[in-house]
């Protein structure tokens, strides 16, 4: 079986995670495609290979030459997005794609246009597997997934690649932001490791964003509108007020690089009581504290206006820069950035402006940075991943396993 064809075949199964659940997966329909992927790496005649309760995969593919090598890792996360359905997804490859638009769906005028997405210019030439346009693909981050076993695979029929022992690990949600949390790192017992999560072909990353949630609640007093001189308080408008105490143009929509920002992600109320909910983000972990240090101080001059307890403010870090774990081990950088280039790919070394849940891990003992799995335009209609893409990220994992055992002849 190619890398496409698992692909194409992991994608038929829905995997969304869901925030709301508090159990681990927090989808039965998770465990169903860890079962299959079970039986699979089975097929492969893997080794220790264990599913646990909580839908973490693990199995090794065991060293083939005698000499002591570093044990590493590669993982992906099995769950696709809330964002959109991942049911039903129906796939399908435009051949040697000519840079027009695609059309998704005719009856529903849904498109896939350069217009909007001109990074589909990069890929003429190449074959584009592209959604129906009523679900999500799931290249983020079946594409990992697909790209690690067919690795694993192709490292099994060509023993003539030395490498040491490899390790992989399939987790669950990753996309609600606790892939990690379970995730037994002395278990798994590799020394580095790296998840196959990041999008465009080339990207490696070992930087990340500091990430906080914040939840304010904002009481207000409700009197009838006739007679409410002085007497009632608003809390929508009251919400409004505190958005507007936070730079305007620190938002996802007027940032890029290493700039952070405030993302207002919901908001829910009445005139009695309003619930804001955002996401802090900065590279920067000096100015992750202050923009932290900001909200809550705008809460505390709410109620300083209003009365005490009109807002009440809960911030929770989620995770934080890997870059301070993996900067004193750059020879894994190194690796990788040697592997994609023996594979034909020009490295893009960047920042990612979101996370990973090899930031999470790395902080846990198990440095992990992240490398391309292909796709583009995630967590929605328009994604779509090239078939050399997948391809070229399937041998940058054979780069690196033989590279890595080459540097410890």
């Amino acid at each position: 079986m190619t890398v496409i064809e698992r692909f194409l075949k992991y994608v038929t199964f829905d995997t969304q995670s869901d925030e709301s659940t508090g159990v681990t997966p927090s989808t039965a329909k998770q465990m169903v495609f860890a079962q299959y992927l079970k039986t699979e790496l089975e097929a492969l005649g893997l080794e220790e290979i264990s599913l646990d309760e909580n839908g973490y995969l693990f199995a090794t593919l065991p060293a083939n030459v005698d000499r002591k090598i570093p044990t590493i890792g590669f993982i992906a996360h099995m769950d696709t997005s809330p964002d959109m359905s991942g049911e039903n997804v129906s796939p399908r490859i435009v051949s040697s794609y000519d840079g027009s638009d695609i059309t998704l769906c005719a009856s529903d005028g849904i498109v896939l246009s350069p217009r909007q997405f001109p990074e589909l210019k990069d890929h003429i030439g190449e074959d584009l597997i592209v959604t129906d346009g009523h679900t999500l693909l799931g290249a983020d981050d079946k594409a990992g997934i697909a790209e690690i076993v067919a690795a694993v695979a192709y490292l099994k029929e060509h023993p003539e690649i030395e490498h040491g022992k490899i390790r992989i690990g399939f987790n669950p949600d990753e996309e609600i932001g606790l892939g990690a949390h379970k995730f037994d790192v002395e278990k798994f017992g590799a020394q580095w490791a790296y998840t196959m999560d990041g999008g465009e072909v080339g990207e490696l990353e070992f930087e990340n964003f500091n990430a906080a949630s914040a939840k304010i609640c904002v009481k207000g007093r409700n009197v009838h509108p006739g007679y409410a001189k002085n007497k009632m308080i608003n809390s929508l408008l009251v919400a409004n007020e505190f958005i507007s105490m936070l730079p305007a143009n620190e938002t996802p929509a007027t940032t890029e690089g290493y700039e952070g920002f405030y993302h207002l992600i919901g908001m829910e109320g009445e005139v009695e009581q309003t619930t804001l909910a955002y996401i802090i983000r900065d590279h920067d972990r000096q100015k992750f504290e202050i923009r932290k240090k900001l909200m809550s101080e705008c809460a505390a001059r709410i109620n300083e206006k209003y009365g005490d307890g009109t807002v009440k403010i809960e911030i929770k870090d989620q995770y934080y820069n890997m870059r301070q774990q993996v900067e004193p081990l750059m020879h894994i950088i190194d690796i990788a950035f040697a592997a994609m280039q023996e594979a034909g790919v020009e490295p893009k070394v960047k920042a990612i402006r979101g996370g990973t849940d090899g930031a999470q891990l790395s902080f846990k003992g198990l440095p992990c940075p992240n490398i391309f799995a292909g796709g583009l335009n995630f967590h929605g209609r328009y994604e779509f991943v090239p078939v050399q893409s997948i391809e070229k990220a399937m041998r940058v994992i054979v780069k690196i396993a033989e590279l890595t055992a080459k540097r410890y002849c």
